[in-house]
C-alpha cells in the first residue's frame, strides 16, 4: 500500500475515534513511518516476534504542570509495516490504525492501560455493531460534560 494511501486510512480512522477525545487534541502530531527501530524495540522492551504499532511520545495532559507551554508537539507515531502485515483488507487496516490511535490517545489523556483496555474494548464492539462500516458519531452533539451509559 502506497503511503499516501496509508495516510487516508489513518484520516479515516480519526473520524472512528469519539467526538468527545477528537475535540481535546491539540498540539499533537500524527507521523507515519515504515517500521519500529531496532533501538526503538529495544528501548521498549518488545522482543520478536512482538513488534509495535505505534507509540506516543509526549508529556500526557495529566503530568502537565501550569507552565507547560512553548513546546513541540506530542506525537503518535504510526509504523505502517507492523500495521500492514497483521491486515488482509483496507477496512481491517482502518480498524487497527483506530485501535491503535485510541491507545495513544489514551496516553495523550493520561489513562491507565486498563482504562485503554476497556475503551478498545468498546471501540471494537462498535466496529462490529456496525459492520465497520462508518464510524458511530452519537457523540456528535454532545457537550464535553456529557457521559456514556456507563456513567464515563
Amino acid at each position: 500500500m502506497t503511503r499516501e494511501r496509508f495516510r487516508q486510512l489513518v484520516s479515516e480512522a480519526l473520524d472512528t475515534i469519539p467526538a468527545r477525545f477528537r475535540r481535546h487534541l491539540e498540539n499533537i502530531a500524527i507521523v507515519v513511518e515504515d517500521e519500529p527501530s531496532p533501538a526503538l524495540l529495544d528501548e521498549m522492551e518488545v522482543e520478536e516476534p512482538d513488534t509495535l504499532f505505534g507509540l506516543y511520545q509526549g508529556t500526557p495532559l495529566t503530568e502537565r504542570r501550569w507552565d507547560y507551554g512553548n513546546v513541540l508537539p506530542d506525537r503518535i507515531v504510526l509504523f505502517q509495516g507492523p500495521i500492514e502485515d497483521v491486515s488482509e483488507t483496507e477496512d481491517d487496516v482502518v480498524t487497527e490504525i483506530g485501535e491503535t490511535l485510541i491507545h495513544e490517545v489514551g496516553h495523550y489523556f493520561g489513562l491507565s492501560e486498563e482504562e485503554i483496555e476497556a475503551i478498545e474494548d468498546r471501540y471494537w464492539d462498535r466496529r462490529q455493531d456496525a459492520g465497520a462500516g462508518a464510524p458511530d458519531d452519537e457523540d456528535e452533539d454532545e457537550d464535553d460534560e456529557s457521559t456514556d451509559e456507563d456513567g464515563r
